[in-house]
């Protein structure tokens, strides 16, 4: 990997980059497409914008629907011709008795890591409200099936669905144009949850924050082109894009916004 490809991205992405090159190197070499792992938004980004270099290839993202969040990459030669079958995803509704309990994201995403997965074998888990459909990789989808059995103290099964039988999720994510003065995580959450940069800094700090779906307690920790930021009892947020500055040194961002 060229080191110069380094510079423009965050020191703790280079395992990820050196990755992705592994991945590209397996394409050129094997001249057979390769299938990633369930990609979060920034991971997409870095892998398209490494791919682009590679002017005899081709890539093609798919969650699963069209507005996934979290999605897998078929990385190809020219000639292939990739099709929703190449993904290997597999869809399923989370089985639960609605009478008696209430489901939430956090609750499920906890109980699938909790069956010995890694986050990178999950898509999206999506809801209308009531019911909840889950993504899952096609390699291990027999095993989660088998040892999901519970989400807390309720008894759970997972269901194998067809896409035409997709929730239409309901979220209540907005767009939103501000600016602020940095881009350090706590001043981004202070400026667009109007909470103080200490009370930003103390989520932070106590682990309530997470980005891109990992912990950090980092009140400095630089925000980049489509972060998602998680914070607990508040919210997430998504840089979508970084829009210059204006006249007075400001960052104009905009945001994708769900508040609690």
């Amino acid at each position: 990997m060229d080191a110069n490809v380094y510079q423009h991205f965050r020191s703790e992405e280079r395992p990820f980059i050196d990755t992705i090159q592994d991945w590209i190197e397996q394409v050129n070499m094997q001249y057979a497409p390769v299938l990633t792992e369930f990609l979060d938004p920034r991971q997409a980004y870095i892998l398209e914008t490494l791919v682009r270099q590679e002017t005899e290839l081709k890539f093609r993202f798919f969650g699963g629907y069209e507005e996934a969040e979290r999605r897998r990459c078929l990385i190809f030669p020219n000639y292939y011709e990739p099709t929703q079958e190449d993904f290997e995803i597999e869809l399923f509704n989370v089985h639960y008795p609605k009478k008696f309990t209430v489901l939430s994201h956090g609750k499920i995403l906890g109980s699938l890591i909790g069956t010995g997965i890694r986050r990178e074998f999950l898509g999206d888990i999506i809801s209308d409200g009531e019911n909840w459909q889950v993504f899952i990789a096609k390699e291990i989808s027999s095993y989660v099936q088998l040892q999901l059995s519970k989400i807390g103290n309720v008894k759970v099964r997972l269901e194998e669905l067809s896409y035409v039988d997709i929730l239409m999720p309901k979220d209540g994510w907005t767009n939103e144009n501000t600016t602020v003065s940095s881009l350090r995580l706590d001043n981004v959450i202070s400026t667009v949850f109007n909470i103080s940069r200490q009370r930003a800094k103390q989520l932070t700090e106590t682990g309530k924050v997470k980005v891109n779906w990992a912990p950090t307690q980092r009140p400095d920790f630089v925000l980049d082109l489509l972060d998602i930021v998680s914070i607990r009892g508040f919210g997430r947020l998504q840089i979508q894009a970084i829009e210059g500055t204006t006249k007075k040194g400001k960052i104009r961002l905009s945001l994708g916004v769900l508040r609690k």
